[in-house]
Order: structure tokens, then sequence, then C-alpha cells
């Protein structure tokens, strides 16, 4: 982790935050990290030596499953989509993330 604000992701939360992403639709990888950026209100970056690779062992997991097909500028790009078994994955990790903020927040008012 680096200083407040400074854009680096909380070791773990990444696949988070891709299966969150791709649970509103079909994406490709630059796509997905522009995603996560705007919707953090520009304090997350997802770098692509991270976010490849991540997704990738999505993949591999069975969570995502992927195509190749034309992005809106006529590029070939390989889109990502959840799976039924990703979307079971973003439930459990979402319930497991909200219980460490929860208890990092009651530390952090009792201390």
């Amino acid at each position: 982790m680096g200083k407040a604000g400074s854009g680096e992701l909380v070791q773990g939360t990444l696949p988070l935050l891709i299966l969150r992403t791709l649970a509103t639709g079909p994406n490709h990888g630059f796509a997905i990290a522009r995603r996560i950026q705007q919707v953090s209100n520009e304090v997350l970056k997802v770098e692509e030596g991270s976010l490849y690779p991540a997704l990738h062992r999505l993949e591999v997991q069975g969570w995502i499953d992927s195509e190749w097909r034309a992005t809106e500028n006529n590029r070939n790009a390989k889109y990502y989509r959840l799976t039924r078994s990703g979307r079971k994955q973003l439930e459990r990790e979402a319930a497991r993330w909200n219980a460490i903020a929860d208890a990092i927040a009651t530390v952090l008012r009792e201390i």
C-alpha cells in the first residue's frame, strides 16, 4: 500500500473490482480499468501490468470468460464477461470485503 490517495489498490482487491465491474456487462480490459478509475472518482488506478494477469487468473478460475470482437473504435479486443460461478464468487468476495471494512472501521472508531 502506498500513501493515501496514491491510487494504489489494496492487495487482493483487484479481482473483486474486476468482477464487480463485469457484473454490469461484458467489457474489454482497457474499459474495465477506465471504469474502475471513473467510478472511484479517479482515486483507484489499475495498471496494465496488474490488470491483464488478474484477468487471466480469473478466466483460469472460471469466474470470467472471454471472446474476441470489435470495439466501438472497430479494433479487435478481448471482451470479458462474468460467468455464473463468477457471480457467486463476487457475492462471496463482496461479503468478505464488507466484513473486513466494517472491522477496520470499528477499530478506527475505538482507538
